[in-house]
């Protein structure tokens, strides 16, 4: 084990907790091992671990979030999350790599959610010039976490969402029969919504969605 994950793995066995652990593993459906530490003390626990702790090269933070993610505790890959948003000063137009890898390896809502909201939008605001070009690769992609983050990159943008690419994104998977694609499309809208709801209502009315993209979409608006 790499000596900067040692600490954070020390203290999660430390505070693992064996009761949490079951109800977690059964709401992510058994797919993943859990210590059993809830979201306050995982995050206070990485918090301050990050607060003193750094790495100075970014071939070494590949090298610990790679094997965090191999790690079969799910918490080690939320401390991946956090990990690797303390170090945006290493990241180049390059890091798209390690990004992608951490999409499409030990995929589940989770982990892509939480790289769509605490990664992407950074990213693509920090390299501009390879939003269009990765995005549509993802967009127009067979894997449905990749057409999900391509759906959710923008969520935080607000007033600067690009709704003409945010538009073709989501008609060119408004049909998906994958749960998680039309969850995420209303999603997406509905975050749009709290900028600018005339918008949203426009495209609902405009385009026939599944009905679950457009509950989701109108939850705000509709309440």
């Amino acid at each position: 084990m790499h000596s900067f994950i040692e600490p954070v793995h020390t203290a999660f066995q430390k505070n693992a907790n064996a009761s949490n652990a079951t109800d977690m593993k059964a709401y992510m459906l058994n797919k993943f091992e859990f210590y059993g530490i809830k979201a306050p003390l995982r995050d206070e626990i990485v918090k301050l671990y990050l607060k003193e702790h750094s790495l100075k090269q970014f071939a070494e933070l590949d090298l610990v979030m790679k094997e965090l993610w191999e790690m079969p505790e799910r918490e080690m890959q939320y401390f991946a999350i956090d990990l690797f948003v303390a170090h945006k000063k290493l990241w180049s137009q390059a890091s798209i790599k390690l990004i992608e890898y951490c999409i499409t390896q030990k995929s589940w809502w989770d982990t892509v959610d939480g790289i769509a909201g605490d990664w992407l939008g950074t990213y693509f605001n920090l390299f501009s010039e390879q939003t269009i070009l990765i995005t549509s690769q993802w967009n127009k992609s067979n894997n449905i976490w990749l057409q999900r983050s391509s759906i959710l990159f923008q969520k935080s943008y607000k007033k600067n969402t690009d709704t003409a690419l945010l538009s073709s994104y989501l008609l060119h998977l408004k049909d998906s029969k994958e749960f998680f694609i039309r969850k995420a499309i209303g999603w997406a809208l509905r975050e749009y919504s709290k900028t600018n709801p005339e918008w949203v209502i426009a495209f609902v009315a405009n385009n026939k969605l599944s009905p679950l993209s457009e509950k989701e979409a109108l939850k705000r608006i509709t309440k």
